[in-house]
């Protein structure tokens, strides 16, 4: 366990959704894995960044909205607020929610892009590709499956023949094995970092980072060339700098950047070898490290409008609740490799860990504590004053967290609820209460476990975890740092619980 507060600056971004659809339950399980690293560090008492946003241009969204009969504008500006609106859903943190089409972030793409021409990484030229519209880049023969791109088997790859701006990522391929090399946990998990590094190692292509704009004129315009806007990945990726000030404000940056990303699978070219060689060649510092999660499928198979699987998040809040989506998806679901969801292994889960565990537990020690003391958190038991009973849990915990395993560190708290049930069945203090046996010690431990198990659900589930907290008399700004709350005996003698309503009803059948 960490002996002092770190008060370094913590910056986190979600990669930006594109808005040609509705957000579904992929996006919301990224973003919620960003909040809990978000609120975390929030609790280290560091000075926290977490940016999301939305990816406003490109093909597919002009393309959308011709097909509804709007103008882009109008378009971009309806889905960017279905995105924003995730938040409450959710209950997310971030502090940054920026738009390509913000007139900040298309000054600071066109900066960019004149930092990357100087260095010579920027020239014009005829080509002819295999392009998949649903990931906006170009698929080699290799790359397909029966001349579909497998991501999006339901759309037609297209053939492009124009002249375009391309970017010399060529120029890159020993800078970011070096970069790979020096720094083992660049990518994580190791997984990830074995697949860019063998993309790397096989010889990289130079990538196209314009259009014409008389085929496609949504798009932020290249500098100094009126017929070409940027192609949809140059401009997008700029957003993780030009959201915290650059280029006008430098202090802002460099107090924030380099920062952590938080992207899925398909993204993983883009973010950690194109992002990066961009970065060098604008002369930046490249990212602290990027965390790559997998896809979110649907009883084994990939979610597709098509295949009518798309679960959508909003309602699943209205059924289930805020607090119970994030803790399936941040439990449930393996954060380093795809996972599924379904609505019967959802309640499943709900009832297991939420309904019969942490709610279960949190009610019985509430229950006991108003019976049996008269609502009071008694004298701390002599010999736990200078315990710390819990050491290894924290341990266990920051350890999960740290490595981006969601999974792990919610699996470590139903472990540790799971054990207190079983203290409390096996010592039976109802039981020794009625033959007049002092049963303050358990009481003092079991609640003071409690008070440890919503410090730890804080980032993952912090609408219940608050509710916890305040129902053991700790009022939200008495919450302090997460270390000075982790330590033993945080619970005071003399303390008023408060008990409320059941945390988490069962389900109706």
């Amino acid at each position: 366990m960490n002996s002092k507060i770190d008060t370094q600056n913590y910056y986190i971004t979600t990669t930006l959704p594109y808005v040609n659809a509705k957000p579904h339950i992929g996006f919301a399980l990224e973003i919620v894995e960003a909040d809990v690293l978000a609120r975390y560090h929030n609790l280290l008492q560091e000075k926290v960044t977490f940016n999301t946003g939305t990816d406003e241009h490109g093909i597919k969204i002009f393309r959308k909205a011709q097909e509804e009969g709007k103008d882009a504008q109008t378009y971009v500006d309806e889905y960017a607020a279905k995105f924003d609106a995730l938040k409450k859903a959710l209950n997310l943190s971030y502090t940054n929610f920026v738009r390509t089409t913000d007139e900040h972030h298309i000054k600071a793409a066109q900066d960019f892009w004149m930092k990357c021409y100087e260095k010579g990484d920027i020239y014009k030229k005829n080509y002819k590709i295999k392009y998949c519209v649903g990931c906006e880049l170009e698929k080699t023969d290799s790359e397909l499956e029966d001349d579909k791109c497998p991501i999006h088997p339901n759309m037609d790859i297209e053939l492009i023949d124009e002249e375009n701006y391309f970017f010399k990522f060529s120029n890159y391929q020993d800078a970011l094995l070096k970069l790979y090399k020096e720094r083992p946990d660049f990518v994580m998990p190791k997984n990830r970092l074995l697949e860019i590094k063998n993309f790397v190692e096989n010889g990289l292509q130079d990538f196209s980072i314009s259009r014409l704009k008389s085929k496609m004129p949504w798009g932020v315009p290249v500098p100094n060339d009126e017929d070409h806007v940027m192609y949809v990945w140059f401009d997008a990726l700029v957003n993780y700098i030009s959201t915290i000030g650059w280029p006008n404000n430098l202090e802002e940056y460099e107090s924030a950047w380099p920062g952590i990303q938080v992207a899925g699978k398909d993204n993983l070219r883009q973010q950690s070898a194109m992002w990066q060689a961009m970065l060098l060649s604008a002369g930046l510092h490249t990212s602290k490290q990027i965390f790559i999660h997998g896809f979110i499928q649907s009883g084994g198979q990939k979610m597709s409008k098509s295949l009518g699987n798309v679960v959508d998040p909003f309602g699943e809040v209205e059924t289930y609740g805020t607090d119970a989506v994030r803790f399936y998806l941040l439990g449930a679901i393996n954060a380093h490799r795809d996972g599924d969801y379904s609505k019967q292994a959802f309640e499943e889960f709900y009832t297991a860990h939420l309904v019969n565990g942490i709610g279960n537990f949190t009610s019985r020690v509430l229950s006991m504590l108003e019976k049996y003391a008269d609502g009071i958190i008694p004298e701390i038991p002599s010999r736990d004053k200078h315990a710390k009973p819990v050491y290894d849990f924290w341990e266990e915990y920051e350890r999960a967290l740290e490595n981006y395993q969601f999974h792990v560190a919610v699996d470590i708290i139903n472990k540790y609820v799971a054990l207190q049930d079983t203290y409390i069945s096996e010592h039976k203090p109802w039981e020794m209460a009625k033959n007049g046996e002092d049963i303050s010690p358990i009481l003092y431990r079991i609640a003071e476990r409690l008070r440890h198990v919503a410090l730890a659900l804080l980032p993952i589930i912090p609408e219940t975890a608050t509710q916890i907290l305040k129902q053991l008399g700790i009022s939200p700004d008495k919450f302090g740092s997460f270390y000075d709350e982790q330590n033993w005996g945080g619970l005071k003698p003399g303390m008023k619980i408060k008990k409320g309503d059941i945390l988490f009803p069962r389900l109706e059948k």
